[in-house]
């Protein structure tokens, strides 16, 4: 027997590089370096479509967006989380809650939160109260707390209408 409800969780990280502008969660934020990646590499983005996708059993991002499509060069991230939001759709799913967790050492993340849990839920069509975002940091260990890169997770629960 199948339950009605899903869990999904995703994760994502990517570098931090020179000229590129860092998105986080759909939202622009000022900082000296960006994020490398084929999209917009916005890790948040990434994880909370893979934490869908991954709950609906629909695979992952990589799989419905390659990198080797030129199609997605430079992509702004919100626009593959609609896509998502319109396959689990599609599938007989609704969204339930996400629960993002963005790790880095800079810039700060908690200023942009409201506005990234906005972002998010314009996209997939659910209110504000769904999306979760925390921030966190590494204690400066590893490739995040030397500032090499940020990653992001992300958990979700889906039902069946």
């Amino acid at each position: 027997m199948s339950l009605p409800y899903r869990i999904g969780m995703g994760f994502d990280v990517h570098r931090l590089v020179a000229d590129r502008a860092l998105w986080l969660g759909g939202v622009l934020i000022p900082h000296s370096l960006g994020l490398l990646g084929h999209s917009d590499a916005d890790v948040a983005i990434h994880a909370l479509c893979d934490a869908m996708l991954g709950a609906a059993n629909l695979r992952d991002i990589g799989y419905h967006f390659p990198d080797s499509d030129p199609r997605y060069k430079g992509i702004d991230s919100k626009r593959l989380l609609k896509e998502v939001a319109r396959l689990l759709e599609e599938k007989g799913y609704i969204f339930g809650n996400a629960d993002i967790t963005i790790c880095a050492e800079r810039p700060k993340i908690n200023p942009h939160i409201p506005a990234m849990q906005q972002a998010l839920a314009e996209c997939i069509g659910c209110p504000v109260d769904d999306i979760s975002i925390k921030a966190t940091t590494t204690e400066k260990l590893g490739f995040t707390g030397r500032e090499e890169g940020i990653s992001a997770y992300a958990t979700v629960i889906i039902a069946h209408k």
